[in-house]
Order: C-alpha cells, then sequence, then structure tokens
C-alpha cells in the first residue's frame, strides 16, 4: 500500500495500545488517520504479552480505563465480526495480611462506585473458586468475577479490522524513521516517503524513548522510561486441570497471590506462571547490551533460576503446578515508567503531539488507552480525570539512572501496597533544597514532590523511622506524635516550613492582565495583591488552581503545586499570544512558610518590611540581610507570611528564622492545616471529574464578566439548572484509619458521593474528609456513612467548609 502524503493523525506503533488509538479516532470520524508499524502488527511487547485482563488497580483512572476496556473487549467480537478468544473466567486475589484485605476492601469500594462488583473473601470461599489451592498463610481474599484473559493478537486485529471499517489507514512494514516541523505541521519519515499531518502519537511502545529523540529538536524531553525483561512459563497439559474444565464447560479461575508476586493462569490445559521478581532486571541499559534496531518477534534467551523462589511458592499453593513439567517459556521487553503506570496524554513541550506508551499492562489497559488517547487528540481534554497517566507528572528529573532505579523497583513490587506514609528509597534526592542538610540534622524525614526533597515530619531522638514503620494504612505511627507537635507549634507560636519547588512562572508584557482575565473564571487582584485563580476547561471543570500575585499592571508572578510545573506552564504556554513573556523560574527561587500567631514579632527581629500589610497582600522585603518577596498568606490558616527568595539567599533565612525561634513542621502538618481550613489540593479535591461549582468554588467564578473564559458557558448553564454534586466538609467518627482518597459516602443502600482527601485535624482534634457528594446531600447536619477500608464510620456534613477559624480571624489579626 503506497504511503498517503497527509493525514491528520499518524500514530507511530501498531501494538495494541496504537490500534486502539486509531481504532477509536476512527469510529468517532476522524478517518483522515494513518497507523505505520515497522513490522506485522502486535510485533512488540504485545506479541509475547500473557494477555491477562484485570478490573482491578489501586488508582481510580487506571480502573476506570480497565473497565472501559474489558467492556469495550467482551461486545468487540461480535461488533466486527472477528473471532477472539477471550475467557472471562473471574480471579481470586490472595492476601497473607490484614493490612492486604484492607487494601481489598478500598479498591472493592472504589469498583462499587464504577458499578463493578468485587468480593471479599474468606480462605474457604477462594477454594470454592479455585479448588486446587491450598489455604495456609491466607488471611482472606478478593474475587473479581470479570477478571479473565483474551489473545492479545485477536483483540488487536478486532480492533484494526474496525478500524479499517471506519475509515483508518494501516501500514505494515513502513517504519517510521523520524520526525520534522514545517508551517505548523509535523511531517513523519518513512523509507517510502513523508506524511505532513497534523497531529502525530509515539504509540511505540519499549522503543518510545528511541522515537521520543526524534522530538528533542521541537521542545522534547528525554522519555522517562526503561525496558524491563518479564518471564512466565506455560507447563504441559495437567490431567486434572483438564478434567475439570471439562466437568465444568470453562476455565479455571486465574490466582494472583499478590504478596508473593506472581499470577497463575489456566493456559489451554496447563497452567501458566507469571511471577514479579525482585531480583528483576532491565534490558538494553548497558553500552555493551545496546537496544536492537528491530527486536520483533524476538525474546530474551531463557532464565528460569531467577524465578526458583516464586516457582517453589507457587506450588506449594497449588500442587498441580509441580506434577507436570514447562512446555515453554517466554521472556521478553516490557516498558516501565518510573512508577509502574503508563503514559497517556500531550508530549511535554511538544506542539500537536502526544504519547501512548509504557503499558506494562497493556492488553488489560489497551482499549481504554485508545479512548483516553483519541480524547486528547479530538478534544483536547478527557472525559475523566487522568492525571495519574498524563506524561507531564514528570519533569526535569528523570534521567536514565532514575528511570532505571525505578523500573527495577516498581517490578520487584509490582504489586507491593502504597502506604499513606511510607516513601519509596529508589531514585531519591534528585534535587535538594540549600536547608537539606540542616533540616534532617534537626531529623526531617523526607519525601518526594516532583524530585525535590521536603520534609514530611521532624523525627525526635529515639523515634523508629525505619521503613517497615510506615506499613500501615493507620494514622498512629511515630509521626502521629510529632505532626501534633508541628501543629500545636503553629498554633500557639510560630513555625517554619522548608517548601523548595513550587512551580513558579513569570508572566509579563502588554496586555497579559486581560489575556489572563480570559483564562481565569474569576477576577484579577491590584497591583500589590494577590488571589486564587481558578482555570476552568471547556466544560467548566477544574484545569488546575494557581496563585496570581501581580506587581504592576501586566506583570504577574504564577505559583502552583511542584508537581505541576509542566502541566501548567503548557495550559499558559498553550495560546500565549506574540509580545507576551513567560518563563519558568522554580529552580530559580524558594519559599519559606512562616507562620502562627507570634509570627509578625518573629520577622520583626530579622525585617523592617510592613508587617502590618494585610492579608493576600505582597511586597519587595529585605529578612536576614536578603531581599525577598513577602507575601502575606498562609496554607496553615494563620497569621503568617510566605517569604520568597533567591535559590542561593534561602538557607541564610532559613537558619536565621530558626535561630529566632520558629519551629520546624513538615508537609504531613501542613496538610492537616489546610484540611481544617477547607483548603483544596490539585488533583484530589480538584480535578476535571468536579466543575467549578460542584467543587464549591463559586466565589472566584464571575460569570457577569466580559471575557469569554473556557467553560464559561457551561458554568453558565450549570448554574441556571442548579449543580449536581456539591463540597462538603465532614466530620468522620473514624476509628484508627482517616479516609482516603475515594472513599465512598453512603446514605443507607445508595452511594452518594465520594471523599477527595481526609486527614486528622489536630486543632479540632477530630477525623476530617473532604468530599463532594450528590446536591441534595449537602445540607448541613446531614448524615452519612464513609466507607474506609472495609468499615463504615458515620460523617457529618458541617456548617461551614472552614473548621478552624471559621471567620479567618487568625489569619487577618
Amino acid at each position: 500500500m503506497s504511503v498517503p502524503s497527509t493525514a491528520r493523525v499518524v500514530i507511530i506503533g501498531g501494538g495494541v495500545v496504537g490500534v486502539s488509538t486509531l481504532y477509536h479516532l476512527a469510529k468517532a470520524g476522524w478517518k483522515d488517520c494513518v497507523l505505520l508499524e515497522k513490522n506485522e502488527l502486535t510485533a512488540g511487547s504485545t506479541w509475547h504479552a500473557a494477555g491477562n485482563c484485570p478490573n482491578f488497580s489501586t488508582s481510580y483512572a487506571v480502573m476506570n480505563m480497565q473497565r472501559y476496556g474489558l467492556k469495550l473487549y467482551r461486545g468487540l467480537a461480535d461488533e466486527v465480526d472477528y473471532p477472539i478468544n477471550y475467557h472471562v473466567t473471574g480471579a481470586v486475589r490472595l492476601a497473607h495480611s490484614q493490612e492486604r484485605m484492607m487494601e481489598f476492601e478500598h479498591v472493592a469500594s472504589m469498583a462499587r462506585h464504577q458499578g463493578l462488583q468485587m468480593d471479599i473473601c474468606t480462605p474457604e470461599e477462594l477454594q470454592q473458586h479455585f479448588p486446587f489451592m491450598e489455604l495456609h498463610d491466607l488471611e482472606g481474599g478478593l474475587w473479581d468475577p470479570l477478571d479473565g484473559d483474551i489473545d492479545p493478537a485477536q483483540v488487536t486485529q478486532a480492533m484494526a479490522k474496525g478500524a479499517r471499517a471506519h475509515g483508518g489507514n494501516i501500514l505494515r512494514f513502513t517504519p517510521a524513521t523520524g520526525v520534522s516541523r514545517d508551517n505548523g505541521e509535523w511531517v513523519v519519515h518513512t523509507e517510502k516517503g513523508d506524511i505532513r499531518c497534523e497531529y502525530v502519537v509515539n504509540a511505540a511502545g519499549y522503543y518510545a524513548a528511541r522515537v521520543g529523540e526524534w522530538f528533542l529538536p521541537y521542545g522534547g524531553r528525554s522519555v522517562p522510561q526503561a525496558v524491563m525483561s518479564h518471564q512466565y512459563f506455560l507447563t504441559e497439559s495437567i490431567p486434572e486441570v483438564e478434567a475439570w474444565t471439562k466437568a465444568n464447560g470453562r476455565k479455571l479461575p486465574m490466582v494472583r497471590d499478590v504478596d508473593t508476586s506472581y499470577y497463575l493462569r489456566q493456559d489451554t490445559t496447563g497452567f501458566n506462571l507469571g511471577p514479579y521478581e525482585r531480583n528483576c532486571q532491565a534490558a538494553w541499559v548497558n553500552p555493551n547490551d545496546p537496544m536492537p534496531e528491530d527486536f520483533s518477534f524476538q525474546l530474551y534467551p531463557d532464565d528460569l533460576d531467577r524465578l526458583e523462589w516464586y516457582i517453589m511458592d507457587a506450588i506449594e499453593r497449588v500442587p498441580l503446578l509441580g506434577t507436570q513439567g514447562v512446555s515453554r517459556n517466554i521472556n521478553g521487553p516490557i516498558p516501565y515508567a518510573p512508577d509502574g503506570l503508563p503514559m497517556i496524554g500531550p508530549m511535554p513541550g511538544v506542539p500537536n503531539a502526544f504519547e501512548a506508551h509504557s503499558f506494562t499492562f497493556g492488553i488489560a489497559q489497551g482499549g481504554g488507552a485508545g479512548k483516553v488517547a483519541s480524547e486528547w487528540i479530538m478534544h483536547g481534554q478527557t472525559e475523566w480525570d487522568m492525571w495519574a497517566v498524563d506524561p507531564r507528572r514528570y519533569t526535569d528529573y528523570t534521567d536514565r539512572d532514575y528511570n532505571v532505579s525505578k523500573a527495577l523497583e516498581v517490578y520487584g513490587h509490582e504489586y507491593a501496597m502504597h502506604f499513606p506514609h511510607h516513601e519509596w528509597p529508589a531514585g531519591r534526592n534528585r534535587k535538594l533544597s540549600p536547608n537539606d542538610d540542616k533540616i534532617r540534622s534537626l531529623g526531617g524525614q523526607m519525601g518526594s514532590y516532583n524530585g525535590w526533597e521536603r520534609a514530611n515530619w521532624f523525627a525526635k531522638a529515639g523515634d523508629d523511622t525505619s521503613e517497615e514503620s510506615t506499613q500501615t494504612w493507620a494514622r498512629s505511627g511515630p509521626w502521629e506524635q510529632r505532626i501534633r507537635e508541628e501543629c500545636e507549634a503553629v498554633r500557639d507560636g510560630v513555625g517554619v516550613l522548608d517548601l523548595p519547588g513550587f512551580s513558579r512562572f513569570a508572566l509579563s508584557g502588554e496586555g497579559a492582565a486581560e489575556w489572563l482575565r480570559g483564562k481565569v473564571a474569576g477576577s484579577l487582584p491590584k497591583a500589590g495583591r494577590m488571589t486564587l485563580g481558578y482555570f476552568p476547561d471547556s466544560d467548566g471543570r477544574v484545569l488546575t488552581e494557581m496563585s496570581i500575585i501581580r506587581h504592576d499592571e501586566d506583570d504577574f508572578t504564577l505559583i502552583t503545586a511542584a508537581v505541576a510545573q509542566w502541566h501548567d506552564f503548557e495550559v499558559l504556554q498553550s495560546d500565549l499570544p506574540e509580545g507576551l513573556s513567560l518563563s519558568d523560574r522554580t529552580a530559580e527561587v524558594s519559599t519559606l512558610v512562616v507562620t502562627g500567631p507570634k509570627s509578625r514579632d518573629l520577622l520583626a527581629q530579622l525585617s523592617e518590611a510592613d508587617l502590618g500589610a494585610g492579608w493576600l497582600t505582597h511586597q519587595k522585603a529585605v529578612v536576614a540581610s536578603k531581599d525577598v518577596m513577602l507575601v502575606r498568606v498562609s496554607f496553615a490558616g494563620e497569621l503568617g507570611w510566605e517569604i520568597h527568595a533567591a535559590m542561593d539567599d534561602v538557607a541564610e533565612i532559613y537558619a536565621a528564622v530558626l535561630e529566632a525561634g520558629a519551629t520546624p513542621f513538615g508537609m504531613y502538618a501542613l496538610n492537616s492545616m489546610r484540611i481544617e481550613k477547607g483548603y483544596r489540593s490539585w488533583k484530589g479535591d480538584l480535578s476535571l471529574d468536579y466543575s467549578l461549582l460542584e467543587s464549591g468554588l463559586e466565589r472566584f467564578v464571575k460569570l457577569d464578566k466580559p471575557q469569554e473564559f473556557p467553560g464559561k458557558q457551561a458554568l453558565k448553564a450549570e448554574q441556571e439548572r442548579g449543580a449536581a454534586k456539591g463540597f462538603v466538609t465532614l466530620i468522620v467518627d473514624a476509628g484508627d484509619y482517616d479516609a482516603p482518597y475515594m472513599s465512598v459516602l453512603w446514605s443507607g443502600d445508595r452511594m452518594v458521593g465520594e471523599v477527595t482527601s481526609g486527614a486528622w485535624g489536630h486543632r479540632v482534634n477530630a477525623s476530617i474528609a473532604l468530599g463532594v457528594v450528590k446536591s441534595e446531600f449537602t445540607k448541613p447536619g446531614t448524615e452519612f456513612d464513609v466507607e474506609i477500608y472495609g468499615r463504615r464510620y458515620k460523617a457529618r456534613v458541617q456548617e461551614n467548609t472552614v473548621l478552624w477559624d471559621p471567620e479567618n480571624k487568625r489569619i487577618s489579626a
């Protein structure tokens, strides 16, 4: 087939994800789209994939994507008239501990929120699902009736047939060789000719990093990816399995022993065992082992020795596994992002370029990934909030060593529980505050925020700071008393928080103010003041939040969350008019939060600034002999200031603030205090899952202003009909556990909302949850049940979303 000279979209990569993207584009009416595959379809990771299809995920967004994809697969064969071996067998997940059972309870609750049914089981109930299993060392488990396995090649070919039927163009044996940019369009080069297009998609699987290099001259970055060697093997036929299948007319359910770290499923009449071993191996990371130009339909040499411990453990669990020999071993490459989740969305820094790669569970996620990727391309936004897989979640700290170390860690802990106070040790210390040594000497227990190390809490002598101590869902731990002390120090005296990595942008130029008015839903502050600005998407949902600091008529500093750095910079840069200047100053300036009723007295010792200036003002000042910007604001909800200083000066200022009597506090204390004030967090309380009105941000929405900001008409329509949901603050009669993200809110047997964040408020001495509920349940005094790790606790809607100092007397003192 000849290569067309033009196309609307060119997709590079013919695995399940690339084909799914083409399928969804074509089905939506985008017919002028081309997929390029250098070999046959499925020649990369898809062809050797095991084809497991779980709904289960600890990420709400990823579960949503998998739920959609598996539903698509169940009807795909009939839709496109193509046979697919899809076995919906169900699956059991085994739990060896109460902590694992609590994880299962929370995931099952999230599943119910999405309309899926997952059942918590006793060991005996697990055995009823899978009769050949031994029950030693088990607490219980989870049953997902819609789990199963599918033939990877068949599902890919089925979507390819559907894509072609809707007008999509697939060119096999047509490798892309590079890209260039011409007059605002992409030119994708192939050995058979060039294709000029509007959009290009990197869906190149484990070759995505190599394809990503083509985009470096156009604002791109090195793709944060490593390739892991994953093995699974198939046994010879097992007579007992064959007899069970014949008697029951179906395959055995899958077994996942997530604490040991393997999956076991029936394959024909034998078993397929796939461990994720701790002594894992990354591929193509050494100069003497470079990535080949083409690894289509190839495998690595067998290396079963490194699986021995897992094989023996699996045989103890299912003795039938050990009764027959190995018929075939598969050892193939699988791409890994540093957190093990895929990358789907805009290519950072590059216009009209997208990514859909790094899938460790590509078959299970492929159907949903095509939906998400196609929505990004067609609409510039997605139906669900998909920040969990957005490529912009990683910024400039992801070099090769980081990518490999994190891939080894994630692969070796593929089924690990992600506890709220646990920090993973690999890939740390990428960006250090000038105060890092001092903070650690004071007992700082560090966490990573967009690569920046910040103190989560401060330990004292004798506190257990081991990694093992953090492996709990409970509120209690060595940190609990320390967080309380830090909050009390801020409440009663003055505290200081070292806060490097605030994303910080400078915006200026004639017309900057008017342009910004057309981006945010609310008003701009006057010169010398600041406010929160909310940026809606075209549907009126919360795209992002930034602090807007106005220096002059058209001169602004915009500050946002650390992890939002590349995301929010693109929000501003994407349609920046000529004549305006936008720069990223994140690495140049750091921030200290000095807050508490005695903060004015402390700063008076170090500065001659106007400390009587009101709330939400800012000024140039000198603190500890250093030039700073002093901002009258505090996320902790107390009298306070942010000191914004040059990175080279912040260490001397921090030392002076400590010497003047401030108590250092960490991010956990700050989170507790911000929840007491009802302050929202980005990608928790503020996300594309809710509109600005549903998020309780009415006072930041000015529908009568003349500017036609994004989502204005959608918000007007929503205001006229009434928001379907509303934001609430709840006091929870919790036990030992605060409500995690996406805890379901129940009114009797009816699901009425979900928790967006939760923590213990040490100043109000209560467990607090922020959440979104159906509008008829927002009335103060309304009672719910909050489902926390499988148990329900009473919760009440509060009169005010602000529990601590609701009249703001303390912050305005």
